[in-house]
């Protein structure tokens, strides 16, 4: 097994590094120089001999007497004010700042709020804001609490143009925003966290953690990290404003948000998601007034979708990196993918834009996110027991077999992306050999997937385990696979466990005869244990049994372009609620069977096509038992290609009729495996 942590990634080609490493720095630890010697007292730090932040001691102007400082925010600004960094602020209701007043906030302030809805600062058209934080001390502004969703973030109202027009009213606080100065200056922001935020306005609205309303062009925003929210990261609302070097991590919505025409530029922008059930990297709505991003690269380790554009909504983007997404590009409202232009050219869904990461995650070491997503590549031989890590993208970049005694745990989350481009397909796949096992410990809410990072049917070689129970083969068959042995005497052998596990875009051709499946099970033995399995998107078969005697149970099987269960010399185990799903012209056959009839039972297989085709294919004496079979949409129901007899093959515990029509069975629930459909 080959192990090693790129300088970036490429995305569930996967091929990025992504490592996001704490640094803890001591505002309060004394300078390393000898005190007095030389002045401390302009690096935001209380250091040296200083009593403050950057006054006191020998070298700086002395303190300012916060005697009389509130820690309390809450209420209205209505003059200017500068909060000191050496007192700890409680946000305990609204916070406005007026128009026409400023509020400062210097380096290393923390601004801690009390849950609930009415716990936000909000910024008033007229009014500004200084944040002036630094990468040793950032401004951070977090909830006492510390969930995602405690309070409503900062709220900046500007006076910049919003196709909502002027005077427009927000759904936040009913507060106005909006006017004809796309110059307008709503302050700066520099060097600042915020966290926890996103909490609920009403049934249809959730604050952000950084919401700006017609902010205009005036305004400089740099250096903003946003983590932990329940809903956007930040959204724009309009406005002319531009940003940068933002750091989006596990906010629960979408990362970055635009509608209302805003029309700035964010540039430098790292989008992170490892929890489940996020929505998306980008989403924009409404009319486009071309925004650009520029620099944007967005990392996922749950799936799910990067870009997300809603009516007419568009963006140029330059510097795309995406790494670890099902879906690139979601054209919600069939909007003209000419109003997105990445890297000069029409956005294409099709394309998976993975790339080398186009942000350098270390840059953002100053917010000290103990969340860290390393891409390392994966191949060559697993000779001892070895774990992965879920918190590691694998780019599976040829084969990588499991040695005879050694076992591979695969544990829940963990994402595997075979390399299209780094070699031949047919050199891309996993083998568990004759004496090995395979534990992957997937969970409904957090399933292993393994997928390609063209995302093209045919792209890898799957999954694939030899074991030593018996087929027809005799001992030691040799597989089309690689050469491998398999086949032996013990039917009860166990090459370990799957649980919860997605397999896309497999099927390469090893031949002009062969191809791989997404699952190969070569005489597999019965004490190995085989629930929740998807297989989507194949060029050859879904799941393919050569002898043995293992049962599963819970597969679904999705647009495999041969036949979606395939079984062959002489396997006689039982599976157990399968879920056939044909909608691309082309596929082949729901089940094939071939050779020797070893009655194997398929009970509750429900199989469902829109492009009519074969639902159920015998070859030679095959045959097998069904009880509860549900067929629909398929031209041929039952294909007995070489006339075999149909009294083989048991329907509800009748001969197989080539008439049918086999609706009457109960249709296996399809929302069962919502895990791997995302329904």
């Amino acid at each position: 097994m080959k192990l090693k942590s790129l300088n970036y990634f490429a995305m569930i080609t996967l091929i990025l590094s992504v490592s996001l490493i704490g640094c803890n720095t001591d505002d309060n630890s004394p300078d390393p120089g000898t005190v007095g010697q030389g002045p401390t007292c302009t690096d935001g730090l209380q250091n040296g001999d200083e009593t403050g932040v950057d006054c006191g001691g020998s070298a700086c102007v002395a303190c300012p007497d916060t005697s009389g400082e509130v820690a309390e925010l809450n209420g209205s600004l209505t003059e200017d004010r500068t909060l000191v960094a050496t007192e700890a602020y409680a946000l305990k209701g609204i916070y406005t700042v007026e128009s026409g007043a400023t509020l400062t906030i210097p380096a290393g302030t923390r601004i801690v709020a009390d849950s609930g809805t009415d716990k936000y600062i909000l910024v008033q058209k007229g009014g500004k804001i200084q944040v002036q934080g630094t990468s040793t001390a950032p401004v951070i502004m977090t909830s006492a609490g510390e969930r995602p969703g405690d309070w409503g973030g900062l709220v900046i109202a500007g006076n910049a143009t919003t196709t909502e027009g002027i005077n427009a009213i927000a759904e936040v606080g009913g507060i106005t925003y909006g006017g004809d100065n796309d110059a307008d200056d709503s302050g700066s922001i520099n060097y600042l966290i915020i966290n926890y935020a996103g909490a609920q306005i009403n049934a249809e609205s959730q604050y952000n953690g950084l919401t700006l309303y017609a902010v205009g062009s005036g305004t400089t925003i740099d250096n903003v990290a946003i983590l932990n929210g329940t809903d956007d990261g930040v959204e724009f609302f309009g406005g002319t404003v531009n940003a940068s070097n933002f750091y989006l991590e596990n906010n629960e919505d979408d990362a970055v948000d635009w509608t209302e025409g805003w029309n700035g530029t964010l540039t430098n922008a790292y989008v992170l998601h490892t929890n489940a059930g996020f929505s998306t990297a980008v989403e924009a709505d409404g009319e486009n007034k071309n925004p650009s991003l520029v620099n944007f690269t967005a990392v996922s380790t749950q799936g799910g979708t990067a870009l997300q554009f809603k009516k007419e909504s568009g963006a140029t983007i330059t510097g795309l990196s995406l790494t670890g997404y099902e879906t690139s590009i979601d054209m919600r409202d069939n909007g003209p993918l000419a109003n997105i232009q990445i890297d000069n050219a029409d956005a294409d869904p099709s394309s998976t834009y993975l790339a080398d990461a186009t942000v350098d995650v270390a840059t953002f070491a100053w917010v000290n996110s103990n969340t860290q997503v390393t891409t390392q590549n994966l191949s060559g031989t697993i000779t001892t027991d070895t774990n992965l890590d879920a918190n590691v993208i694998y780019n599976l970049t040829g084969n990588l077999s499991v040695e005879p005694g050694a076992k591979l745990t695969i544990p829940a989350g963990t994402l595997i992306i075979a390399q299209a481009d780094d070699a031949a397909a047919s050199d891309i796949y996993i083998v568990v050999k004759k004496g090995a096992q395979i534990d992957v410990l997937g969970t409904a809410s957090s399933p292993v997937v393994m997928t390609s990072s063209n995302q093209s049917p045919g792209d890898w070689g799957g999954l694939v385990i030899l074991g030593d129970a018996t087929t027809t083969e005799g001992v030691d068959a040799v597989a089309e696979v690689g050469g491998f042995t398999y086949g032996g005497m013990n039917d009860v052998d166990n090459s370990g466990t799957i649980g919860y596990m997605v397999i896309s875009y497999a099927g390469a051709q090893i031949n002009a005869e062969s191809q791989f499946n997404g699952l190969t099970l070569y005489a597999v033995g019965s004490g190995t244990t085989i629930a929740n399995v998807a297989i989507l998107n194949g060029t050859d078969d879904g799941v393919e049994f050569f002898g043995g005697t293992v049962n599963a149970t819970g597969f679904y099987l999705e647009n495999n372009e041969d036949d979606a269960i395939d079984w062959t010399e002489g396997w006689n185990g039982t599976l157990t609620d399968a879920y056939v799903l044909h909608t691309n012209a082309g596929f082949s056959t729901a089940v094939e069977a071939d050779g020797v009839n070893g009655n194997p039972k398929l009970v509750n297989l429900t199989a469902i096509s829109t492009q009519m085709g074969t639902a159920l294919q015998f070859k030679k004496e095959s045959g097998a038992t069904i009880t509860n079979l549900y067929l629909e949409g398929y031209a041929t129901l039952i294909d007995m290609r070489d006339d075999g007899p149909l009294a083989n093959i048991q329907i509800d515990g009748a001969d197989a009729t080539i008439a049918g029509p086999y609706t009457s069975g109960t249709q296996v629930d399809v929302t069962m495996f919502g895990w791997a459909t995302g329904n």
